[in-house]
């Protein structure tokens, strides 16, 4: 029997730095993002969760990890146990193959992470950063009629695409004037899908996701 999720409030650890409880931490609600502190005391946002991720905290401990995970908004959560996770992937060979494959498109977004904030201008790196959100969020059934809670700040933006908030304001400035989107308080609106796509030159094969309506 696995145990009740636990509530977390919003901008509290979900994985503090240097954890070693292992296991695997499967976000069940809300929105929760990985993220390093450096010496300098500037954030690097390295990955974002959205509602059926989970997060490897086997990996993280055997790597000796320096990163952490916090929840962005309110999360409910459910941590596994290394001894519940191998009972699981046994009895179900479909469970593990599914956390393989999770692992494969990890890896696959972190390179394309890489791709961002190495070769695309800022404009293109916010688009891309939306399309792949619109994506993900509408295979768990998130977005409605085209538009999708957005909790992630202009400062998070900036700390996840290495640009100044100013630079992302601007940005997201002209991402509207375009007519791509619409970003409302916490709501944000994707008003043309296959332009906004273009010019961030989404290819979205690398989330291994359904192909969206």
């Amino acid at each position: 029997m696995l145990a009740d999720p636990d509530l977390v409030p919003a901008r509290a650890d979900l994985v503090s730095r240097h954890d070693r409880k292992g296991g695997r931490l499967i976000l069940v609600d809300g929105f929760a993002y990985q993220y390093r502190m450096l010496t300098s005391g500037r954030r690097q946002i390295t990955a974002y969760l959205v509602p059926g991720d989970s997060y490897d905290l086997d990996a993280a401990r055997e790597n000796g990890s320096d990163h952490a995970v916090m929840a962005l908004t309110s999360v409910r959560s459910v941590h596994l146990t290394t001894a519940e996770v191998a009972v699981l992937s046994l009895d179900h060979p479909s469970i593990a193959e599914g956390l393989r494959l999770v692992g494969r498109i990890e890896e696959a977004t972190l390179r394309e992470w890489l791709v961002n904030i190495g070769g695309r201008p800022a404009l293109e790196r916010i688009a891309h950063l939306f399309c792949e959100l619109d994506r993900r969020l509408h295979a768990v059934g998130l977005v409605d009629q085209d538009r999708f809670e957005m909790p992630i700040t202009q400062y998070d933006l900036a700390d996840t695409a290495g640009l100044s908030s100013v630079h992302v304001n601007r940005t997201i400035q002209e991402l509207r004037r375009q007519g791509l989107i619409a970003l409302t308080g916490r709501s944000l609106t994707i008003l043309d899908r296959p332009s906004l796509q273009a010019l961030a030159d989404f290819q979205p094969r690398y989330l291994r996701l359904r192909a969206s309506a």
